[in-house]
């Protein structure tokens, strides 16, 4: 079977970056440094939301079903830096060429981590593959936006009409999946600063699990997969979950199991 990998990312400004191209002196804080970054912003769009090649990703997670079942698992702080984090991920499609599902990945993960991956040195060939080398990517690749290796189920169901986005916690739910728990996403920054970075990687655990739950429906209702098929893909999922033992997943079964 072609593995299937969901993932998710949180981020937060790149300070150091900030810094260096608005020559602020070191002497400032990073969060004076960050909020110089959302005036700025403000004034250009409207919105503190930073673009994607000045958000510094802080965690991926994961979710891969493979030959061997369902592994769920996030990347990045406090082992890694962000380096390596961007280059474990893109070492992960370099091994195992699967099937990528996100949820606006097109519209904010992959550009952040296309951007990042550029700016810290990292190696992407199998990701980066249009067919020059492998004439099955000619049609089907990673990077072209109707094209399939990724799927980015906000962009898909909305026809790639932008009015018609769904949130994920508002698709899942909708779905009888438990959605979102904890933060939000404007409150990463927030806890951050306050070195929550376990709730933040809790977090993007749930939302990678969500979406990937709702790349299971997703399959159902295109005819990939029989209801048979669907409900021992749930299982599976829900089986790898009752094996952790942290609280999020706790909950996320326990609600999970009340929308059921």
């Amino acid at each position: 079977m072609t593995p299937v990998l969901a993932f998710d990312i949180e981020t937060v400004p790149d300070c150091a970056g900030i810094r260096r191209l608005h020559r602020l002196p070191e002497s400032l804080a990073d969060h004076e440094v960050a909020e110089i970054a959302f005036q700025r912003r403000r004034v250009q769009t409207g919105s503190d939301f930073l673009p994607p090649h000045l958000q510094r990703v802080i965690v991926i997670s994961c979710v891969l079903r493979d030959g061997e079942g369902v592994q769920l698992f996030s990347i990045g702080e406090p082992e890694r830096d962000e380096r390596s984090t961007i280059q474990k991920f893109f070492d992960g499609i370099e091994k195992y060429t699967p099937q990528l599902v996100s949820w606006n990945g097109g519209g904010f993960d992959l550009p952040v981590l296309q951007a990042r991956g550029l700016a810290n040195g990292v190696s992407a060939a199998r990701y980066w593959e249009l067919g020059d080398e492998d004439r099955e990517f000619r049609y089907n690749n990673y990077i072209g936006r109707y094209h399939t290796r990724h799927l980015d189920l906000m962009d898909l169901l909305a026809q790639y009409q932008p009015r018609n986005y769904a949130p994920l916690d508002e698709a899942a739910r909708l779905c009888g999946f438990p959605g979102k728990l904890g933060l939000e996403g404007a409150a990463v920054w927030e806890q951050y600063g306050k070195g929550e970075m376990k709730k933040i990687r809790d977090y993007c655990e749930t939302d990678c699990a969500n979406t990937y739950l709702l790349y299971l429906r997703f399959q159902r209702m295109r005819g990939q997969f029989a209801e048979e098929r669907y409900r021992k893909e749930c299982a599976l999922l829900r089986a790898a979950l009752e094996k952790q033992k942290e609280t999020h997943w706790r909950e996320f079964l326990s609600l999970w199991e009340k929308l059921d």
